[in-house]
């Protein structure tokens, strides 16, 4: 079948799990993944995979050579030892075998041009692994910042919090335009930027709530959760976001296949 019809042209979307710390099933170790995000993505037309923690390199490189893209979810605080500091009081949970592997994928997908779309702790992932930093905890580390802890089950995870800014000449401003309003899951957020990591939406106090890499065809992170917005309230702009990071994955599947078809004919 060929690359731009029917099953060929969903593209494989590779998604690190996260680990269940809730002692259920006799204290058997289990990953997990909010299903939300994969509705998200398959809603979008793209096909999730599961990648699971405590992989060798090798392994872990050989799941992410057969993707079209890769997807970094939230979840728990980075440790901030990747970013060269100690931990703060405020810190919350970390693990540092996420953290390595989402390291890995977030470094390969930028050196290889492989689109990424990054939510919240993804979008910071995104940033140390290109040389950034974080705020450990924004309200004690930011003077004059907002609550954005809104955090379940106080909050509902689709309660619209705070508008957001968005830079107009960005690929989220020609998705959301130059304003929209988002919910609000963190209370770490980006502080310095690593290379290349260009600031395009901005809450009401300053915290930067989205970033793309300069250079790169389609590397973006948005601090909030749209998966939640685009599942939960039809949220066209939320829907949208995915579309466009399906679309990318399936541009570049259809490119490889047409290259290697291209190799294998001139051979």
């Amino acid at each position: 079948m060929s690359a731009g019809n029917g099953h060929g042209s969903m593209p494989i979307i590779g998604m690190p799990c996260a680990r269940d710390k809730s002692q259920r099933y006799y204290g058997l170790p289990i990953f997990i993944q909010n299903t939300t995000y994969l509705k998200a993505v398959t809603d979008a037309g793209g096909v999730p995979v599961i990648i699971p923690l405590q992989l060798s390199e090798e392994m872990l490189r050989a799941i992410y050579e057969s993707l079209d893209g890769v997807f970094l979810p939230g979840g728990e605080d980075l440790d901030p030892a990747l970013y060269g500091e100690e931990h703060h009081e405020l810190l919350g949970p970390i693990d540092s075998e996420r953290d390595r592997t989402e390291m890995l994928l977030a470094r390969w997908a930028l050196a290889d041009s492989k689109p990424v779309l990054a939510i919240c702790r993804g979008m910071q992932i995104l940033n140390v692994a290109s040389g950034g930093s974080l705020f450990q905890d924004i309200r004690a580390q930011r003077d004059d910042s907002e609550k954005h802890d809104y955090f379940p089950p106080a909050f509902e995870r689709v309660r619209i919090s705070h508008d957001i800014d968005i830079a107009p000449d960005s690929r989220l401003g020609h998705i959301f335009g130059q304003r929209a309003t988002v919910n609000s899951m963190h209370h770490q957020a980006l502080k310095s930027l690593g290379q290349q990591c260009r600031p395009i939406a901005w809450a009401p106090d300053g915290v930067v709530e989205a970033m793309e890499i300069a250079g790169h065809p389609y590397a973006l992170g948005v601090q909030w959760h749209p998966e939640e917005l685009a599942t939960h309230q039809q949220d066209s702009g939320s829907r949208q976001l995915f579309a466009d990071f399906v679309a990318q994955c399936r541009a570049r599947r259809t490119s490889q296949a047409l290259g290697f078809q291209t190799a294998v004919y001139n051979a």
